[in-house]
């Protein structure tokens, strides 16, 4: 039987046969490797020719390509893979697949820190790997044609072969390799002058082949966090306190759990990292006794700083903070809006708020732990494996270079498995009782412990002229900020006013690409929100909120001077000045968008409205140019029905057109969840909603058609896994106002606050 098995390299069986520590800085963080390599990567034969740390062919041809991203289901591993194929020349029925370790090989100087987000996957790494995959080509090439006798620039290469056609003469990938011909290697210097090919060229990208990650997936051989199985191993089940943030443990009674079978040991985490505080794991043989020893324990907590926080008191706070003017640093500081409000014919001020929104992937947070003498291996699916080793060795008390990550597939991560959390009650029981420990959370776990999109206010000011032409903008946006919680400097921000960093993933999408002469972003932290709800990035980051605020606001002013919505837009879309290319881009995916849904083009019965929304996530620098027009039916109810989304987006590059339609409707229907359904409350210190039946995202009967438009004009590709999310909710906003004359101003939108509006 082949090794090698639905195109995903196997696990390797001895995990201790070799070791040695390695010390690398990353992103400010140091992580370490112990020399085994991670799950599903296979031990390198020495006759495998690796021409890149980023795959290896081995002597029967098979090409593994390591992704150092987490593939938690949008493909990204075969996308990766599919990129290095297009360059090296394989044939795709010879790709496999594998997930990096925190090897210090993998953490690439130029790539950054191993970090899934941002949707900055394919757009940070498609030139790396092209550079990758055509020096492979290269090296292959002249071995190939010493190996037949002919020149190099005679040959061609396609589906893993290397043809001489003046000869007839022929060389698989795998004889080359057997070979041992193939000894080219490459400078850095050298590898960025090869000449890649052009989008005119390609065979490959643009190709929807089938993935590869997909048979292992369905048949059960993939193996995710949760399938996690290691000799002697015992179970975890943590108990957390009714304060999200802050509480401590004052006694526990284990005396009833002591009676459940297989009950070994509570262990009291002592968590000097700051992510988790208050929480006590049951350890036990199997999970469902670690479950009843858990509900046995009797714990007494003090609930400390944040016990009487609510939802209101953080909204309460934001306001206040906004209030002040010396709140804050600047985001954005172009022009004096103070002044040219002053001028201005009109002057409009709105409010918009979002809620506290949570992750909730659908396969349960995990990690599993075991000491192997100093060696501390960390078997779990997670998408930031720089700053997770940290947190885990932190929580052991070990240098991070005693640290060795396994990565596993992710049932999901949406940013949830940003954070490390997981991994520390797992390194402190497996510490407590000398055994492996795998703990796994229940869903009212994840969901009150959850690093959640924070609640967020937003106050916008604008000033048109006579005119109806807008000439100063404002934006004040209050937010707990969830980067700095990280802390990583290389991940915050300079302030324009030089008052210091902020978090930029907390204010990115105010500095819009329309042309405003006037124009202020002002970033202000809510440190109660910050302290009582540890805020992490849930899909679409700092977008889904500042786009609901900026694109609903562009609507009022465009109501508010008697123009056309979309119309207005395009005028601002000028492509002045900063916002040269950008803003033309993101025009043409305007009126994409607005050809393929029809707007304007007829009259719709009463109560039911479009509307426009067209943004530049994730970042301003890593731009994907996305628009949406929403179709909605309005009730005298309030109550809104979701007819149909139409959504284009600019890719620039696409490599597998299914998946990003795939990945551009899940976005949009993730923004339509958000937009209408989503919310969660504190209370007391405490997330109220426990489960899917209090927390309700959005159901299968309730998604509308979808019509997808994708613009692939062969410029660099851009991301297409957030951006999407961010359009939907103020498009349906504005489809409201159209609709029934209600204009909407928090998410998520009810009937309750339309009906309020109407009669508004």
């Amino acid at each position: 039987m082949n090794k090698h098995v639905n195109n995903v390299a196997p696990e390797a069986t001895d995990l201790s046969r070799r070791s040695f520590l390695v010390g690398t800085a990353a992103a400010g963080l140091v992580l370490g490797y112990a020399g085994v390599p991670g799950i599903g990567e296979a031990l390198a034969a020495p006759s495998n020719f690796e021409p890149s740390v980023w795959y290896a062919i081995a002597p029967d041809g098979l090409v593994t390509v390591t992704c150092r991203k987490a593939d938690m289901g949008q493909h990204i591993a075969s996308t990766m893979a599919q990129i290095v194929a297009e360059e090296l020349g394989a044939k795709w029925s010879d790709m496999r697949v594998q997930l990096a370790s925190n090897d210090p090989k993998f953490n690439d100087p130029v790539l950054g820190a191993q970090i899934t987000g941002g949707s900055w996957s394919t757009m940070m790494n498609f030139e790396a790997m092209s550079r990758a995959g055509a020096a492979g080509r290269m090296a292959l090439t002249e071995g190939a044609a010493a190996a037949m006798g002919v020149p190099a620039s005679e040959l061609v290469v396609r589906d893993s072969m290397i043809s001489h056609p003046k000869s007839k003469k022929a060389m698989s990938f795998a004889d080359v390799v057997k070979s041992g011909k193939a000894t080219k290697t490459f400078t850095p210097d050298e590898l960025k002058a090869i000449k890649l090919k052009t989008p005119d060229q390609y065979t490959m990208i643009g190709v929807s082949v089938p993935q590869l990650d997909i048979p292992s997936k369905t048949n059960g051989t993939a193996k995710y966090g949760i399938d996690v199985m290691l000799l002697g191993m015992a179970y975890g089940a943590v108990v957390t306190p009714p304060v999200r943030f802050g509480a401590t443990v004052k006694s526990v009674d284990d005396s009833a759990a002591k009676k459940v079978p297989g009950f070994i040991k509570a262990v009291t985490l002592d968590d000097k990292t700051g992510t988790t505080s208050g929480w006590v794991v049951a350890v036990a043989g199997t999970y469902a006794n670690a479950k009843k020893a858990a509900q046995a324990l009797k714990i007494a907590y003090d609930g400390g700083p944040n016990a009487k926080v609510s939802s209101q008191s953080l909204l309460d706070e934001a306001m206040r903070l906004q209030k002040q003017e010396d709140s804050g640093q600047f985001f954005v500081k172009d022009g004096d809006p103070a002044a040219a409000f002053g001028t201005a014919a009109k002057v409009l001020e709105a409010e918009y708020t979002t809620s506290i929104n949570i992750h909730a992937p659908m396969e349960p947070m995990n990690a599993t732990a075991e000491f192997k003498g100093e060696i501390l291996h960390i078997y779990s699916g997670n998408q930031f494996a720089t700053r997770s080793g940290a947190i885990a060795a932190g929580a052991a008390g070990i240098d991070p270079k005693f640290v060795v990550m396994h990565q596993m597939w992710l049932g999901g991560g949406f940013g949830r498995r940003l954070d490390a959390d997981m991994m520390i009650p797992a390194v402190q029981a497996a510490k407590a009782i000398g055994k492996p420990v795998k703990v796994i959370y229940t869903r009212e776990n994840d969901m009150t412990m959850d690093f959640s999109r924070p609640l967020t206010y937003q106050k916008v000011k604008a000033g048109v002229d006579g005119d109806g032409k807008l000439i100063a903008l404002s934006h004040d946006v209050v937010s707990a900020w969830p980067t700095q919680r990280w802390g990583i400097p290389d991940f915050l921000t300079p302030s324009v006013d030089k008052k210091g960093p902020l978090d930029s993933f907390t204010v990115n999408g105010a500095d819009f690409f329309y042309t405003v002469p006037n124009h202020h972003v002002r970033a202000i932290k809510n440190e109660m929100a910050h302290n009582a709800t540890p805020s992490g990035q849930l899909r679409s980051v700092a977008p889904g909120w500042t786009f609901w605020a900026v694109e609903s606001m562009i609507d009022e002013i465009a109501a508010a001077a008697g123009k056309d919505p979309a119309q207005f837009r395009i005028s601002l879309l000028d492509g002045a000045g900063k916002n040269d290319g950008g803003a033309q881009r993101l025009r043409n995916t305007l009126l994409a968008a607005m050809g393929l849904a029809g707007y304007g083009t007829r009259k719709l019965p009463k109560g039911e409205g479009m509307g426009v929304a067209c943004v530049s996530s994730q970042e301003r620098a890593t731009a994907s140019w996305t628009a949406c027009v929403a179709h909605v039916a309005v009730a005298p109810s309030g109550e809104v029905t979701v007819k149909k989304l139409t959504v284009a987006t600019d890719v620039g590059t696409q490599v597998h057109p299914d998946n990003i339609r795939a990945q551009v409707e899940g976005a949009a229907l993730w923004g339509l969840s958000l937009a209408m359904y989503e919310k969660a409350t504190l209370k007391d210190g405490g997330i109220e909603q426990t489960n899917f039946d209090s927390y309700t995202p959005l159901r299968m009967s309730q998604v509308p058609e979808v019509a997808i438009a994708v613009i692939a004009n062969g410029e660099k590709a851009t991301g297409v896994g957030e951006p999407a999310v961010t359009v939907i909710a103020p498009a349906i906003g504005n489809a409201i106002f159209n609709a029934s004359g209600a204009r909407v101003r928090a998410l998520p939108i009810t009937a309750e606050a339309v009906k309020g509006a109407m009669k508004a």
